[in-house]
């Protein structure tokens, strides 16, 4: 299960090391230890930011849009500007490790929000759906997404030592082989049903609907949260991970003040197009899913 996590030193990232790429579309987590002394770290000036009241309490994060636009953040307008200048930091540079890390993306990637996130994450009081601290894959129930990618980068900012600790599980295909047999079958008439009433912001696919179902079993399998294959891996401050989470079977066990960044990308724009939930789905079922 170790090598489900695959260490890289900043300074040997080059223009798309052929076995990285093989190992992050394969559902492996890309890990940076010295990212903070090559890339991005908190500026003097910004530290005031790190308090967990920076949040508002309606909002699980603190997120800056791809067009800009910033929510979450209590505070007057200076506090604004300084938080969304920090994120915009931050994006900048996990944008500039994965233009070297997976350079045939490029301008096929989609950029989504990115995030700050003060809050501890022992104390999130949330139901099993929502709770991240057991094992899962993004699958998200309003926003149907076809298949397409979930790229994120991560980094620790945490200002007193404290890791953000990480459970990663098996491969996707062996989840998918563990669970497909519990999931319902798809009903078009139902997802139509749903989008007309605008719990979906668009059709659910049959895609989709799998992906939504794996998500709820693994989280509801107590059993399988306590006895799967997994590795527990501290992720120290000043570090960054990259991984596929819809495809990396993870759970957010620990922690307190990390960013995120999510792009998103087409299944096929990845270099090997077999390797995508979509495809492993897709041969699994035996018929399109989408």
């Amino acid at each position: 299960m170790e090598k489900q996590i695959v260490e890289i030193d900043m300074a040997d990232v080059g223009h798309g090391n052929q076995a990285w790429i093989g190992a992050l579309e394969a559902g492996k987590v890309l890990y940076f230890p010295n990212f903070g002394q090559h890339g991005f770290a908190p500026q003097k000036e910004e530290l005031a930011l790190f308090r967990e009241d920076i949040r508002d309490p309606k909002t699980r994060n603190i997120s800056l849009s791809a067009s800009g636009d910033l929510k979450g953040v209590v505070g007057d307008d200076a506090t604004k500007a300084l938080m969304a200048g920090m994120i915009g930091r931050f994006r900048a540079e996990a944008e500039g490790l994965l233009a070297n890390l997976v350079p045939r993306y490029g301008e096929h990637l989609r950029r989504g929000a990115t995030s700050f996130r003060p809050a501890v994450v022992q104390n999130r009081a949330q139901s099993w759906r929502a709770d991240d601290r057991r094992m899962h894959v993004d699958a998200f129930p309003s926003r149907p997404n076809y298949g397409e990618r979930l790229l994120r980068v991560f980094t620790n900012v945490n200002l007193e030592g404290e890791p953000r600790v990480w459970r990663v599980g098996e491969p996707f295909e062996d989840v998918a082989r563990r669970f497909l047999p519990k999931v319902k079958p798809y009903s078009a008439w139902q997802a139509k049903v749903l989008n007309a009433l605008h719990v979906t912001k668009s059709l659910r696919s049959e895609y989709d609907h799998i992906m939504l179902q794996l998500h709820d079993a693994m989280k509801s399998d107590l059993d399988y949260q306590k006895n799967a294959p997994q590795v527990t891996f501290n992720f120290p401050p000043g570090c960054a991970w990259v991984c596929f989470s819809d495809q990396t079977s993870h759970a957010v066990m620990a922690g307190q003040y990390m960013m995120e960044h999510t792009l998103q990308l087409s299944p096929m724009h990845q270099y090997d197009k077999d390797a995508s939930p979509l495809a492993i789905l897709t041969r699994m079922q035996g018929h399109a899913l989408v």
